[in-house]
């Protein structure tokens, strides 16, 4: 029987991947996307090519309504949630110096990124506690513990998110509910492009362990395995990929 895993913001880009992914490891992917149908609908075809099984359906993770109907969708027509990767980007953070950066621009990313992690998280645990069992993956960022310039509003909303991420884990551990956040380094996405340009990129990988740069297939990876129920055990706690360039910076080991 396959896990049911909802992947948000999962029509593009990392999101994408990842649902690629976890459609090889044997789960069904339901694809949620808020816009671009046919995106979502091309990742569908794309799992089911390779043998998998995926469906599509649209919702804006930080509208609780919204949320509402797709767990409730989900479970008409599964009868349980097993996994959820909280993925989507839910505002563009503004790469911005303190000095030039709004308030609005950066509440928009912080209350963003909250609302989107929030939302879902509240709405899947009543149904995982009832089941004693489910995953919770967010996508973090190392930007929550190394700060780097521009990086003000995006490290502080992912900071934000990786000490939600711990209290979910302390209130859900009894019910069988274990959460983990993977916390990606600097990522080559169409949506990272205009910041990572090829002499900010040619640096960050001269800086890593692995000597190149990070590809989504990086992360999707180490998703599919913090989606793993046998990884339990690691509940709380943050999964670093960074092509070990926290080695060499020396920044915190964990």
């Amino acid at each position: 029987m396959p896990q049911i895993t909802l992947v948000t913001g999962a029509a593009r880009g990392l999101g994408a991947s990842i649902a690629r992914r976890l459609g090889t490891r044997g789960h069904h992917v339901i694809v949620d996307y808020r816009t671009g149908a046919a995106n979502a609908a091309e990742v569908v075809r794309d799992i089911e090519a390779s043998g998998g099984s995926a469906s599509s359906v649209r919702a804006d993770v930080t509208d609780p309504s919204a949320v509402d109907g797709l767990v409730t969708e989900i479970l008409t027509t599964h009868g349980r949630i097993d996994t959820v990767v909280v993925n989507a980007n839910t505002a563009p953070p503004p790469f911005a110096a303190l000095a030039d950066l709004s308030w609005t621009a950066f509440a928009a990313k912080v209350t963003g990124e909250l609302a989107g992690a929030f939302h879902i998280t509240k709405r899947v645990l009543e149904p995982m506690r009832a089941q004693r069992g489910g995953r919770i993956v967010y996508i973090g960022s190392t930007a929550a513990d190394y700060v780097g310039e521009g990086r003000l509003a995006h490290g502080t909303a992912k900071s934000a998110l990786a000490t939600f991420a711990r209290h979910v884990a302390a209130e859900s551990a009894c019910d069988g509910v274990s959460v983990l956040v993977v916390a990606p380094g600097a990522i080559r996405t169409p949506a990272t492009a205009e910041i990572l340009t090829s002499e900010r990129s040619a640096v960050l990988a001269q800086e890593s362990v692995l000597g190149r740069m990070l590809e989504p297939e990086d992360i999707a990876a180490a998703v599919a395995v913090a989606a793993d129920p046998a990884l339990r055990a690691a509940t709380g706690t943050t999964m670093r990929v960074d092509a070990g360039w926290s080695v060499l910076v020396g920044g915190p080991a964990s």
